[in-house]
């Protein structure tokens, strides 16, 4: 029996970068898995299932079908997010109400549905994916850099809430990490290439944050072996926001 048998997983945004990584690596560790996306062309022995996290009806549906085809839910990686960038003056209000939207309500309604099914469960977790830009001060990230202050926050008040249910929560804290979007941010770049270097030189590792690194933290977020760990925040950053070092 390996670390995850007989536990049942629901991660969104489960399709690409951080999910699929975090989705692939949990199934490799026994734990039967449903991604919860837009995309729903997953490979097995995934599940995918359609979800969009901006409404609730899809969101509640999905959650039930989940738990319905798995056999219940034990472990609900909220993950789905968008990115943004500008200052806070470049972006108009149907912006900030598209992002947070998904990145924090989102969120809020993917726990919302699970909690009836977390409540069932002898291992019962939720780990969110937060970013660096929730404890760092990044330039053209403050629409960004506002949705995941929230999800930290969030997460805090969540542990505390649901402690007594037997539920922990957590959130992990990517640095700049190799994912799609951040593919597609340096293709829209002038220089692509000289774009990857400060992204890279930025994290004191100087390199980007793999997904799997980040899926490896959030995996052990969500083990039985942390089973004492919640209400904690577990940066994968490269030393971004510990460390200072000379230059």
């Amino acid at each position: 029996m390996t670390e995850f048998g007989g536990l049942r997983a629901i991660v969104t945004g489960g399709a690409s970068g951080i999910g699929l990584a975090t989705a692939t690596l949990l199934a490799e560790r026994g734990c039967a898995v449903a991604c919860l996306d837009l995309n729903t062309g997953v490979k097995e022995p995934l599940l995918g299932i359609a979800c969009d996290v901006t409404d609730d009806a899809s969101v509640r549906a999905a959650v039930d079908a989940a738990a319905r085809e798995l056999g219940g839910l034990d472990i609900v990686v909220n993950n789905a997010g968008i990115g943004a960038q500008g200052t806070v003056a470049d972006n108009d209000d149907a912006e900030w109400a598209r992002v947070f939207d998904v990145n924090v309500y989102g969120m809020v309604r993917v726990a919302r549905a699970a909690l009836p099914h977390l409540r069932a469960s002898q291992h019962a977790v939720i780990v969110n994916t937060g970013s660096i830009c929730a404890t760092a001060g990044l330039p053209q990230r403050a629409l960004y850099s506002a949705t995941k202050g929230a999800v930290q926050s969030m997460t805090l008040a969540m542990a505390a809430d649901h402690l007594a249910e037997g539920i922990r929560v957590n959130c992990v804290n990517p640095g700049t990490a190799d994912t799609p979007w951040i593919g597609r941010l340096l293709a829209r770049a002038a220089d692509p290439d000289a774009e990857r270097a400060a992204l890279e030189a930025r994290q004191p590792t100087g390199r980007l944050v793999a997904a799997e690194e980040v899926a490896a933290a959030i995996a052990y977020l969500a083990s039985p072996l942390a089973s004492a760990t919640t209400g904690a925040t577990l940066a994968v950053d490269g030393g971004m926001q510990g460390l200072r070092l000379r230059r």
